[in-house]
Parts: C-alpha cells; sequence; structure tokens
C-alpha cells in the first residue's frame, strides 16, 4: 500500500479560481487540506488613508474602486455616513433612485459570480448567459451616470442628476442589418425606466434558464453539496454577514433589520439556507436576484408616478442650479470652492452601513471638523470572509477549495483597503 505523505503546497495566485491575486498555502494529509493560510498578495491601495487627504467629495469615487463590482452600494454607505453627520434630510425621489440602483448593482454582482462560480466547477455556458443580462444592467448604469462601472453617481444629498428620458441605442454597421438593430433597439424607444421595466418583466425567466443548468444538475450537485459547511453559530462567531450568514440559515439583512433609504416601503423576501454549505449559498443568491428584481419594479412603477427633487436643496452640500451660477457672482464662487474646498463636518464620529451584495458594508468615520476625515476605516465583507476560508476547507480535497473560494465570492479591492 502507498504511503499517505504530508505535502505544503501554493494554490494561486496564477490559478484561475484565485481571482486574482489570492495565493493559499495548503498543508495537505494525502490530498485533504489540513490547514489553509491566505495571502493576499501585492494589492494594498491604501484606500482608508488616500480618503483622509481629500475632500468628502474627491474622495467619493474611491469607493467605486473597493468591491468594483457592487458600485454604488460602496457608494451608497459613504454618503449615508456622511448625511448623518450633518442631519440632511435626502428628497424621496433620490431615495427611490437609490434603492432602484443599489439592486441593480445586487444583480450585476450576483450575476458575475453565478459565471464565474460555474465557470471555476466546470460549466462553461453559464458565464455567457450572465453576461448576456449583465449588458443591459451595465447600460443602465451608463445611461444614468455617464460610466459602466465607476459611477461615482451618488451624493451626499441624493444622486448627481435624474434619470434620462431616453437610452442610448444601437447603431448600423456593415455587420448587422437594418431588421438586426431595429430587434436590438425594440425596448430602447422610451426612457431609462420603461427599459428597466422591461427588464423586470423578462429577467425571471433568465433565472429560471440559470437555475436549468445548474440547481438539478447532478455534477453541479457533487460539487458544491456538503462542501465548506458552516453551523449559523460558528458563522455568526466569524463575523459572516449577507449570502454567507443567510445561507447557514441565519434571517438576517439590514434592509429589513436595520432599514435605510426606503427599503421599509419595498415588499421582499429574505432567503435563507439549512445546510450552510457551497449549495445553500448558491440557492440564496439566485433567490435573491428574483427579490431584487422584485425590488427594482416597485421603484420603477413609484418613479413613474412621482416627479420630484433628486438633490438636497441645502447648499453646504449641494451645487447652486447651473442657471443661477451663469448669472450670479456669488453661486459661480459657491460651486468653485465647493469642488475645490469643499464642506466642514461637525465634529464627530459616525458608522453607516448597507446590505451590499457580498454582506455588510460599512464606513466608520471620525470628523475633527475639517473638510476631510480625520479617520476612515471601511468595514469591507469579503475581508471578514476570507478569514474564515481555513475552516470552511478543512477537511476537504484540494479540488473543493475551488468550490469555497467561488462560493465566498472575494472581490480583492474591498480586501486589502
Amino acid at each position: 500500500m502507498a504511503e499517505i505523505r504530508n505535502y505544503t503546497i501554493n494554490f494561486g495566485p496564477q490559478h484561475p479560481s484565485a481571482h486574482g491575486v489570492l495565493r493559499l498555502i495548503l498543508e495537505l494529509d494525502g490530498e485533504t487540506i489540513v490547514r489553509a493560510d491566505p495571502h493576499i498578495g501585492m494589492l494594498h491601495r491604501a484606500t482608508e488613508k488616500l480618503a483622509e487627504q481629500r475632500t468628502y467629495l474627491q474622495a467619493l469615487p474611491y469607493m467605486d474602486r473597493l468591491d468594483y463590482v457592487s458600485m454604488m452600494c460602496s457608494e451608497h454607505a459613504y454618503v449615508m455616513a456622511i448625511e448623518k453627520m450633518l442631519e440632511l434630510e435626502v428628497p424621496i425621489r433620490a431615495q427611490y433612485i437609490r434603492v432602484m440602483f443599489d439592486e441593480i448593482t445586487r444583480l450585476l454582482s450576483h450575476l458575475l459570480w453565478l459565471g464565474s462560480q460555474a465557470l471555476d466547477m466546470g460549466a462553461m455556458a453559464v458565464i455567457l448567459y450572465a453576461f448576456r443580462e449583465r449588458e443591459d444592467l451595465m447600460d443602465c448604469y451608463e445611461a444614468a451616470s455617464g460610466a459602466r462601472m465607476h459611477a461615482a453617481y451618488y451624493r451626499p444629498g441624493g444622486v448627481s442628476q435624474d434619470l434620462p428620458d431616453s437610452m442610448p441605442k444601437f447603431k448600423k454597421t456593415k455587420f448587422q442589418s437594418d431588421k438586426r438593430i431595429k430587434t436590438l433597439n425594440a425596448n430602447r424607444e422610451g426612457s431609462l425606466l420603461d427599459f428597466i421595466e422591461d427588464f423586470t418583466n423578462r429577467f425571471p425567466k433568465c433565472v429560471d434558464e440559470y437555475e436549468t443548468l445548474l440547481t438539478d444538475n447532478r455534477i453541479w450537485k457533487q460539487r458544491l453539496v456538503g462542501v465548506g459547511v458552516i453551523s449559523p453559530e460558528d458563522a455568526l462567531a466569524a463575523g459572516f454577514t449577507g449570502p454567507m450568514l443567510r445561507g447557514s440559515g441565519v434571517e438576517w439583512d439590514l434592509r429589513k433589520k436595520q432599514p435605510y433609504a426606503v427599503y421599509d416601503k419595498m415588499d421582499f423576501a429574505i432567503p435563507v439556507g439549512r445546510e450552510g454549505d457551497c449549495y445553500d449559498r448558491y440557492l440564496v443568491r439566485v433567490e435573491e436576484m428574483r427579490q431584487s428584481n422584485r425590488i427594482i419594479r416597485q421603484c420603477v412603477d413609484w418613479l413613474k408616478q412621482n416627479p420630484g427633487p433628486i438633490k438636497s436643496d441645502d447648499y453646504r452640500v449641494s451645487t447652486p442650479p447651473r442657471a443661477k451660477m451663469k448669472t450670479g457672482m456669488e453661486e459661480m464662487i459657491h460651486h468653485f470652492k465647493l469642488f475645490t474646498e469643499g464642506f466642514h463636518l461637525p465634529k464627530g464620529e459616525i458608522y453607516s452601513a448597507v446590505e451590499a451584495p457580498k454582506g455588510e458594508f460599512g464606513i466608520y468615520m471620525v470628523s475633527d471638523g475639517a473638510n476631510k476625515p480625520f479617520r476612515m476605516k471601511i468595514r469591507a465583507p469579503s475581508f471578514v470572509h476570507l478569514q474564515g476560508l481555513e475552516q470552511l476547507v478543512k477537511g476537504h480535497l484540494i479540488a473543493d477549495a475551488v468550490a469555497v473560494i467561488g462560493s465566498i465570492d472575494i472581490v480583492f479591492g474591498e480586501v486589502d483597503r
């Protein structure tokens, strides 16, 4: 009989399932993992310290670059911290726009996770399906903010601009016929809200397609069921949030338990798992996509019926109307100083958190009365979940580590801030 030997090996960072820069030092007993030591690589971008050297407005775009597939959710936590310090009242229309785009962001993140997790498991087609829907959602980002990823759309006191009345359209090329272009533009004849409404009508069938490909797939279940199990007690003790915690059966969601914006007006459910394994975390995220679609549709219906201001008229944080800037010197000076010197927050400290796609994303901010934070700390869910990796993979085979890493849904931009 062959002797079972102990090995210490590197997993990643060149491995495609290591998601960029993750390096695991695995101690093995044969092929069974007995210890996993994660190294996060040379990715430290000092976001927290950079924010302390810039005005509050200048630091806002850095939030997009933390979890770079959950951009507007990170912006939301940041601007909410400022608004709490200033006791700003955000117009109700702006709050509905924020909630709608928070949920669009959740879909963007979960679709990327679904495609990449399936790809890691060897299911090649799913990522093509997922990116089909992501393209439409990216177009919504671009229509509202001008950018497909790093939107910088939220502002203290509201959002930067109202939703557009038209959607960008495909133009004729020599590679596509007039009939094809007309088909592509069929749902782009109206406003952005009309386009999003059409998406919410189509999306449930898209999720059905994903589930047809995966949910009862024998190989998919063999790779995920019973792998990376964590109990509710251990998940809470490790600080897990989001789908990582709900997958273990804990019904905790900040949108329900500590509502912010207009989530208390939304009708949606919190999906939870039972076993706490990779398969339950998959099921939770898939159902979350269906619930996000419900929230988006409710926001669209309300926004269509209720026009109004989209940013606070408090000139401490908001620019004067452009028409006044062109005729009044005081308004022009105010605009200039707002974007160069910025605004000052009162002395104090605040913690503001949102239910981001990967879990609780929080901003802790200390103000000394200046125009920039004295200290800022970011609570990033990927950082917390990565610390639990050893507990999740211990006792499993090397191949199972790939499934566990995918089920955690790590983005390293927010791991080393």
